[in-house]
């Protein structure tokens, strides 16, 4: 027998799960036009490459180092997905995925004036195409970064205040869907940009 009290919590809970679903096909259909434009970026790159004015440029030792703090990000948000399904606050693993967030960026302005100092520029006389590929693929992917860190900004609040449980943790998981696209396709743009050469 259905109670009075069992309806509402019963229309609650579908209408909580209709906006899950929402959220979910949002951040799927954004991601995938991600992907179309990151494709679209490395295609041109891929063509240009036989155009002249091109030569190979060296990767900085900073994108190695964003690379391996990227890669750690996803872990730390991995484990904080997973102390909240557990019951338990994942404020910690947030917060430090927020500071290795912070630190890839730290690193790719770090590579991008290692780049300047070695005489790859983007714009003036002495810029190359391939300097200004590189220089646009990485900043827009750092452009999409501070999404994530907003996104994952806000996670690492909502965590600390106690908003997240093993029954309601969809903002978190929808977060960590992002930050994990981002990780994967800063690996696909730095193999690209590592091995591409060989393509040629």
């Amino acid at each position: 027998m259905i109670t009075m009290t069992q309806i509402p919590s019963q229309a609650q809970a579908e209408d909580r799960q209709k906006k899950e679903k929402v959220g979910r096909d949002l951040m799927w259909l954004g991601l995938s036009s991600m992907a179309i434009f990151f494709g679209g970026l490395t295609s041109a790159y891929i063509v240009r490459m036989n155009g002249g004015n091109w030569k190979d440029i060296a990767m900085p030792s900073q994108f190695y180092v964003s690379t391996a703090l990227i890669l750690f990000s996803s872990v730390t948000l991995n484990m904080a997905l997973s102390s909240v399904k557990k019951g338990k606050s994942p404020a910690r693993f947030v917060a430090i995925t927020f500071l290795l967030g912070i630190g890839f960026a730290l690193f790719q302005f770090l590579a991008w004036r290692s780049l300047n100092h070695s005489g790859i520029y983007f714009t003036g006389k002495q810029s190359i195409a391939s300097g200004q590929y590189l220089y646009v693929l990485t900043w827009a992917h750092l452009m999409h970064m501070v999404a994530g860190l907003i996104s994952v900004g806000v996670v690492a609040v909502k965590a600390s205040l106690g908003k997240y449980s093993a029954e309601n943790y969809n903002g978190m998981r929808i977060c960590a869907i992002f930050w994990h696209f981002l990780d994967v396709l800063w690996i696909y743009l730095f193999l690209f940009l590592l091995f591409v050469r060989y393509l040629a």
